[in-house]
């Protein structure tokens, strides 16, 4: 069986991937019928076609998607990563889960990714 790889990406990044699978996590600024306007680690807005009974339930999320087009992703699934990425403690103030990551950690995890120093590990 075929390994598929999707690599992720931001904003900026989307134009190398059209017509291939990728992951981006965003922060989704606004939710219509068929589209949910993101912003990517980056701060790009893009545009992600979703289904009718859209998956989206949080604030953050990773979309596994299409890339259709530079700045367009079509949903394909969806990770629901909560309300308050970047910010989640307990009551004495220590890190609490795996889910303290803000979005400057995310992109500089996307760059290492597509960083030919990093080829060989993703």
């Amino acid at each position: 069986m075929a390994e598929i790889v999707s690599p992720r990406v931001n904003s900026a990044r989307l134009a190398d991937h059209v017509g291939q699978h990728v992951r981006l996590t965003c922060k989704v600024l606004r939710l219509t019928g068929s589209a949910a306007i993101v912003e990517a680690s980056d701060g790009g807005q893009v545009e992600v076609r979703v289904p009718i009974k859209s998956p989206i339930k949080d604030v953050y999320i990773e979309v596994v998607g299409q890339v259709v087009e530079p700045g367009v992703v079509k949903l394909l699934n969806c990770i629901n990563l909560g309300d308050t990425l970047g910010k989640s403690y307990d009551n004495s103030n220590s890190y609490c889960d795996l889910k303290i990551v803000d979005m400057n950690i995310v992109d500089f995890v996307v760059e290492k990714w597509h960083s030919p120093q990093f080829s060989s590990m993703f």
